[in-house]
């Protein structure tokens, strides 16, 4: 396999027609080598247009989700994120690439040492990775610019709203199986949010979401 051809086509007929058509990260994707975050025995499918299996019952984003993500953040150079679900670490480094610093969670301890072992190979040293549970939130009084949640959560803790700075954008997957909406928030002053549904899709859900209230006859 051409690999840079590979690429290349992941990003022309995969990427830039799903309205991804910021020339930073379109360039962001043709430096970060995708493949080098996926497990081996699925290295050929690195490049394809779907979700790549991590283990543990979780998957990689396809490369279109991970594009269009990270392009409605709009991640800037003096950005604090937040990213819950560090999975492969490819969103990760993505994050980082743009950012000051990425602080990543993930609840699988295995992949935020395999994350970070990539990361480093990279040369990619602004992020802090922790093992641990932040479906429902991530204490940090310090706050965040972007916090993004790889996983689908059916309701969207209000902690991540109050862990925003002023400015600061989150981008989650609200809903339940079949049809789920990608949300961007934006804190537009002290206590006041602005939320636009961007797309319909559906991913895997963040293990311990909150979930609604049973209805109880």
């Amino acid at each position: 396999m051409d690999i840079e051809q590979a690429r290349y086509n992941m990003v022309e007929q995969q990427i830039r027609p799903w309205d991804v058509l910021d020339q930073d990260v379109l360039d962001l994707l043709l430096r970060i080598r995708r493949e080098d975050f996926v497990p081996e025995e699925h290295r050929a499918l690195a490049f394809v247009d779907m979700e790549i299996p991590l283990g543990h019952g979780e998957v990689m984003w396809t490369p279109k989700l991970e594009a269009r993500a990270l392009q409605e953040l709009d991640v800037r150079p003096s950005d604090r994120v937040l990213e819950v679900g560090t999975g492969s670490g490819y969103l990760t480094a993505l994050l980082a690439s743009r950012a000051a610093e990425v602080v990543s969670i993930d609840i699988v301890p295995e992949f935020t040492a395999a994350a970070n072992q990539t990361l480093r190979a990279h040369g990619i040293d602004n992020v802090v990775l922790h093992s641990g549970d932040a479906a429902r939130d991530w204490a940090d009084e310090a706050g965040f610019d972007v916090i993004v949640l790889t996983g689908s959560t059916p309701l969207l803790s209000e902690a991540f709203r109050r862990r925003l700075r002023v400015g600061g954008r989150l981008f989650a997957i609200v809903g339940e199986p079949p049809v789920m909406q990608a949300k961007l928030i934006t804190c537009s002053a002290p206590g006041a949010f602005r939320s636009v549904t961007l797309f319909e899709t559906c991913v895997a859900p963040l293990v311990n979401a909150p979930q609604p209230a049973a209805f109880v006859f």
